[in-house]
């Protein structure tokens, strides 16, 4: 489709949406970001260190020996056992608690046009409609069209396992272009190796909801 007709059914431009605008729109589509997995509770975290085959067999055996009245051994293995188990759980509940941290510290930043003026915001507050500016290094927020663009190189890898950027700019092609061809396209996840683009986000879900003339491309 041609951009004009893009960002008309966007209702966006190429000087982005306001403020406002992109509030609305963050509070209909969420967040741009995938759930995280539901972290365990610390109860469930012990549980699972007593799973394995082996400390199985380890507790069968210490059945087996108060069963023979081999209390001595059975209370050897036991203590072995839940030793072993607890400092499994304090051991990867540390290692959460600081890969939690972690994720909070690393933000990344992407340059967007709100209300017509260069902003940086978090990855998660891309809305559909914005428009993004991109430079070398940059990573692409979501799925998006390319409004402009010079000596554009971006990285697939993630996507196609391709070792070599590809090229892409500015154009029109036929709908029927697999996705690796779509040169006038950027996928989220990938990054740009060089040169400078501004991108229009706008994700594929928003296509099939409003446009269902548009064939969007579904991973």
């Amino acid at each position: 489709m041609p951009i004009e007709d893009i960002l008309n059914a966007l209702e966006s431009s190429k000087d982005g949406l306001t403020s406002s605008e992109a509030g609305k729109r963050l509070s209909v589509y969420g967040l741009n970001s995938i759930k995280p997995p539901k972290r365990r509770s610390n109860f469930t975290l012990l549980i699972s260190q007593f799973k394995s085959p082996i400390i199985i067999i380890l507790f069968f055996a210490t059945g087996l020996s108060f069963f023979l009245r081999d209390t001595l051994d059975a209370a050897i293995i036991l203590a072995i056992v839940l030793i072993s188990g607890f400092l499994g759980f304090w051991q990867e509940h540390g290692a959460n608690d600081a890969v939690a941290k972690l994720l909070e510290v690393v933000e990344i930043k992407i340059n967007v046009l709100r209300d017509g003026m260069p902003l940086k915001t978090g990855l998660e507050n891309i809305v559909p409609g914005d428009v993004v500016m991109l430079k070398a290094g940059a990573v692409i927020p979501a799925d998006g069209i390319i409004l402009e663009s010079d000596s554009l190189n971006i990285d697939e890898a993630t996507l196609t396992g391709e070792t070599y950027p590809v090229e892409k700019q500015v154009g029109v092609l036929p709908l029927e272009t697999p996705l690796n061809g779509r040169k006038n396209v950027l996928w989220m996840g990938t990054h740009v190796i060089s040169g400078t683009a501004v991108s229009s986000q706008v994700k594929c879900t928003l296509f099939r909801q409003q446009m269902h003339t548009f064939s969007a491309p579904v991973f």
